[in-house]
């Protein structure tokens, strides 16, 4: 995705409910999942930016929602790796995992434990679940592929919570492969 020269923010309608994405010269500096509604969604999804007049997404931008659109009815497996994020708000540990997170294919999913072994100690699980719930950048950043211990879907910081997790899995046929029976 080429770098652009404005920032703004623009809400767009998916399969699941209006969700939100924020950018600036360096990439996409935020997505939000649907909250209860458009308005609650804005706010969560600008929550800590600067301020960012609403505005017509640039061409690269439009592609990305289209992208996430695709993802979230089911009409793409795409990873969506192809979406530029600005990190630069972010701590080194969130960056790491949320690269690391970025990795899990579409249909796949890791346990927190597991995406602390692939940064190289097991004992970070618990840190890697607040990441995860401090992710701007869900779905791009799928958080919903990683699971509690044993597999359980454990928390999801969207409106929602579990529930919103396994239906965004449903969609990805995660749980087509009896993950949850």
């Amino acid at each position: 995705m080429p770098l652009m020269e404005e920032c703004g923010h623009a809400l767009f309608n998916t399969a699941i409910g209006v969700c939100g994405i924020a950018w600036g010269p360096h990439g996409v500096m935020a997505v939000q999942l649907p909250e209860a509604d458009a308005p609650g969604t804005r706010l969560r999804l600008l929550k800590g930016l600067p301020c960012m007049a609403e505005a017509a997404p640039p061409a690269a931008l439009q592609a990305a929602i289209e992208g996430v659109q695709a993802v979230l009815e089911g009409r793409s497996r795409s990873d969506l790796r192809e979406i530029t994020l600005d990190m630069a708000r972010l701590t080194p540990f969130q960056r790491q995992v949320y690269d690391c997170v970025r990795s899990i294919p579409p249909g796949q999913t890791r346990t927190y434990s597991e995406v602390a072994q692939a940064l190289g100690d097991p004992g970070l699980a618990r840190a890697v679940g607040q990441a995860m719930g401090h992710n701007p950048f869900a779905p791009v950043v799928p958080c919903h592929r990683v699971l509690a211990a044993g597999n359980k879907p454990g928390g999801f910081s969207a409106s929602g919570g579990a529930r919103t997790k396994l239906r965004m899995l449903m969609i990805e046929g995660a749980l087509d492969r009896g993950l949850f029976d």
